[in-house]
C-alpha cells in the first residue's frame, strides 16, 4: 500500500490519531484542546513525525469532528437570518405537538434559539403541486436586502414552502444574496416534506456552516497540499471544502468513526457497541448491517438528515458525580472534559469523576501514562471520591463503587433502548466496547444485559479513528415523491433514481471517486400515516410494496386495509474501501513506560501484547494497553484472538493463569 492514511477523531477530552502506511500502523492519543481543536491535530502530526509528509503533499487525512455538535449543543452558531414564507414567521418557535412525556403536567419541548428580528417573511407562494400562486416581486427583495444592511448577519438561511418540488424562488435569493451571506437552502439540504424538519435542518446548517468553514480553513492550511476528508453521520466521508456547505450533515461525525470500524474490521455481525470516552458513551447496534437512521435527535431537537443509529448519552470517564437537589449521588451529564478533567489527572479539576472512582476502585492503573504523558494521581482521586463520601456518609469506597454503578446503569439503559425496546435479545449479541475507558465496564454492563460473551477491539481506545480509515467516500441523497401505490410508473421511477445517481457521482467524481457501490430504496407507509419504512429497491415495484407489507407486519403487528403512499427515494452511493484486514499490530511512537509494579495484595496487571493468544486467564485482572485499559471481572474469562482482539466469557470452569 503506497497511500499515506491518516484517521483522526477529535473528542471531547482526547484527540485520536490511527496512521496507516505500508502495512504498518501507528497510534497516537493526546489530550483535546477544546478551545481550538485544531491545535491538538498540529500537536498529534509533530508527535508522529508526519509534518514533512504533510507539506508534500502526500497524506490523506479522514476525520471525525466533533465541532459541529459542540457549536449546535451551546448555541454558538454564526448570526443567521431566517427567510420563510409569509405567515410561517412562527414556524421554528413552535414545532411539533410532540411529548416526550405524554403525563408530566409541566412538560417542555426544545426549540431553535432564533432572534425574532432575524426572522424575514416573503409575501411569495407556491401550492402543493409547485404552481405559483403568489409570485416574489423585485420590491419584497429590494426590501429584504435594506433590512438585512441594517443588521447584517453572516448567514442566511432560506426555507420556502414546495420548495422540494419547485425551488425557483429559493434559486433567486440564493442569486441575490450568494455574495454576500453563507446561504442554506432547504431545496438542497433537505428536499422533503415536513417543512418543520426542513426548517431546523436549514437554519442549523446555516448556522453551524461558517463555524465549520473556518476550523476546516485552518486545518487545511496547516496541512496542505495534502488531503482532508471529513466523516458524516452518514458514516460516508465528503471532501473538506464542501462539508462547510453540509455542516448539518456533520453533527455525528466522530461517532460514526468506531460503528465503520467495527463493521469493516470484526468478524462477529450481531454487535451492540458502546464507545466510552471522556466525556461521552455513544451506543449502537449491528444487526448483519449498520443500522441508518431517517432522522435523528440532537438535544431534543428533530435533525431530519440520514445517520448511523446511534444513541449518545452524558456518561463518560470525566462525567462528574454530585449530589442532586433531592441529596442523591448522581453521575453526568456534566463532564469535566480536557481540563480541568478528573481529579487524578491533576490539572486543576477537584470535582469527583467516574475515572477518579475506577482509580480508587484500583481498576485503574495509576503506574502508566495516558495521553500526552499525563500520569494518574492516586492521591488526589481518593480526596475527591472521599469528599463526595463525606457529604453521603459513605467511605471512599463505597462512594466510589456508588459512581460506577449509577454510570453503569446509565449505560445499560442506553443499551436496553437499542436492543431489548426494539425486538432485540441482548443475549443473541455480543457486547463490544472501544473508547479510552469502555474496557473498565465492559463486564458489568454486560451481566447487567444477561450477555456472556463481550469483545474488545485491538487499538480499541483510538478505535473510532482506525474506523475512519475504513471509511468511504460517499453521498445519502432523498427526493420527494408522494404517490399512491397506483400512481407509481416504473420508469418514472427509474429516471428519478437515475438523476439522483448522476448527481451523487458528479459530486463524488470531484473527490477524484469512480468507483462506487449503490443502494436504492423507497420511503414508504400506508397512506394517512406520517412515518415511513425505508424498503430497498432493485427495479421491481411490486416487490418492494409487497416488502413494505411484511416489514410493517413485522415492526408492528398488523396491516391495514390502506394504500400505501411512496413519500420519498433514497439513494446512497459509496465508494470502495480501502482498509483491508487484518491490520498489523499498532506500534506508539511515544516511550514506552516502566514495566509494571504489583504487589500480592493488588489485582493482578498483565499488558496486552504480553497475552498469549489462545490461553485463557480468568479473572480478575487487568489488562493494560497504550490507549486503554480493560477490567476483566471475577467470573469471566479472557482469551486474545489471533486478530489481537480480546474476547472475554462469562460461566464455565474457573482457569488458572499460567
Amino acid at each position: 500500500m503506497s497511500e499515506h492514511l491518516l484517521g483522526i477523531d477529535t473528542g471531547g477530552t482526547f484527540t485520536d490519531f490511527a496512521y496507516l502506511h505500508n502495512g504498518q500502523l501507528i497510534t497516537h492519543k493526546r489530550l483535546s484542546t477544546p478551545d481550538q481543536p485544531e491545535q491538538a491535530i498540529f500537536e498529534g502530526l509533530t508527535a508522529l513525525g508526519l509534518d514533512a509528509l504533510c507539506t508534500s503533499g502526500q497524506l490523506t487525512i479522514i476525520h471525525g469532528t466533533t465541532v459541529a455538535t459542540n457549536a449546535a449543543l451551546e448555541g454558538r452558531g454564526a448570526k443567521t437570518a431566517y427567510l420563510c414564507n409569509q405567515g410561517l414567521g412562527d414556524l421554528l418557535s413552535i414545532g411539533r405537538q410532540n411529548r416526550a412525556d405524554l403525563y408530566n403536567l409541566a412538560a417542555t419541548k426544545k426549540t431553535l434559539t432564533v432572534d425574532q428580528k432575524a426572522i424575514f417573511e416573503l409575501a411569495v407562494r407556491r401550492n402543493a403541486a409547485g404552481e405559483l400562486i403568489t409570485a416574489l416581486q423585485p420590491e419584497a427583495i429590494n426590501d429584504l436586502e435594506a433590512a438585512l444592511e441594517d443588521d447584517p448577519p453572516e448567514a442566511l438561511a432560506i426555507n420556502l414552502l414546495f420548495s422540494f418540488v419547485n425551488d425557483t424562488e429559493e434559486q433567486i435569493l440564493k442569486a441575490r444574496f450568494g455574495h454576500r451571506f453563507f446561504i442554506s437552502l432547504s431545496s438542497e439540504i433537505l428536499p422533503e416534506m415536513g417543512e418543520y424538519e426542513r426548517g431546523v435542518a436549514t437554519y442549523l446548517n446555516a448556522a453551524l456552516g461558517p463555524i465549520i468553514a473556518r476550523y476546516l480553513d485552518r486545518l487545511q492550511g496547516k496541512i496542505a497540499p495534502s488531503r482532508l476528508t471529513v466523516m458524516q453521520s452518514s458514516g460516508l466521508t465528503l471532501a473538506a471544502d464542501q462539508a462547510a456547505g453540509q455542516a448539518v450533515r456533520l453533527l455525528l461525525s466522530g461517532p460514526a468513526g468506531g460503528l465503520i470500524g467495527a463493521r469493516a474490521l470484526l468478524a462477529p455481525k450481531q454487535l451492540m457497541t458502546f464507545d466510552m470516552g471522556g466525556t461521552s458513551t455513544d451506543v449502537s447496534l449491528i444487526h448483519r448491517e449498520i443500522s441508518i437512521a431517517k432522522n435523528m435527535q440532537l438535544n431534543g431537537l428533530p435533525i431530519a438528515i440520514p445517520a448511523i443509529d446511534i444513541q449518545t448519552i452524558g456518561a463518560g470517564g470525566g462525567s462528574i458525580a454530585e449530589i442532586d437537589a433531592g441529596g442523591l449521588l448522581k453521575v453526568g451529564p456534566r463532564s469535566a472534559g480536557a481540563r480541568p478533567g478528573p481529579a487524578c489527572y491533576n490539572l486543576g479539576g477537584i470535582m469527583a469523576t467516574v475515572t477518579d472512582a475506577n482509580v480508587v476502585l484500583g481498576r485503574l492503573p495509576v503506574n502508566q501514562p495516558l495521553a500526552g504523558g499525563l500520569w494518574l494521581d492516586s492521591e488526589q482521586a481518593h480526596q475527591a471520591i472521599a469528599k463526595l463520601g463525606a457529604s453521603l456518609n459513605l467511605s471512599p469506597i463505597e462512594t466510589a463503587q456508588g459512581i460506577v454503578t449509577l454510570a453503569n446503569e446509565t449505560m445499560a439503559e442506553a443499551l436496553r433502548l437499542i436492543s431489548i425496546q426494539k425486538g432485540f435479545d441482548p443475549k443473541a449479541f455480543m457486547l463490544c466496547c472501544f473508547g479510552g475507558a469502555g474496557g473498565l465496564h465492559l463486564c458489568e454492563l454486560a451481566e447487567r444485559l444477561g450477555m456472556n460473551q463481550t469483545l474488545v477491539p485491538a487499538d480499541a481506545g483510538v478505535f473510532s479513528a482506525l474506523g475512519m480509515l475504513a471509511a468511504t467516500p460517499g453521498r445519502e441523497l432523498t427526493r420527494a415523491v408522494n404517490l399512491i401505490e397506483q400512481d407509481c410508473d416504473s420508469q418514472d421511477i427509474r429516471n428519478r433514481f437515475d438523476q439522483m445517481l448522476r448527481q451523487a457521482r458528479t459530486a463524488l467524481a470531484d473527490e477524484g471517486v469512480d468507483n462506487t457501490t449503490v443502494h436504492r430504496f423507497f420511503e414508504l407507509r400506508y397512506q394517512g400515516q406520517t412515518q415511513t419504512l425505508s424498503v430497498p429497491y432493485q427495479d421491481d415495484l411490486p416487490a418492494a410494496f409487497t416488502d413494505f407489507v411484511a416489514q410493517h407486519q413485522h415492526r408492528y403487528g398488523h396491516q391495514l386495509e390502506a394504500n400505501l403512499e411512496l413519500v420519498a427515494l433514497r439513494v446512497r452511493v459509496a465508494g470502495i474501501q480501502r482498509l483491508k484486514t487484518p491490520l498489523p499490530p499498532a506500534v506508539t511512537p511515544t516511550n514506552s513506560s516502566d514495566p509494571l509494579q504489583t504487589s500480592p495484595e493488588a489485582t493482578r496487571q498483565q499488558p496486552w501484547q504480553d497475552l498469549i493468544s489462545g490461553h485463557p486467564y480468568a479473572g480478575p485482572m487487568i489488562v493494560t494497553a497504550d490507549h486503554t485499559c480493560v477490567w476483566v471481572k471475577s467470573g469471566w474469562t479472557l482469551e486474545k484472538l489471533e486478530a489481537g482482539h480480546l474476547q472475554l466469557s462469562r460461566g464455565g470452569d474457573a482457569l488458572n493463569d499460567r
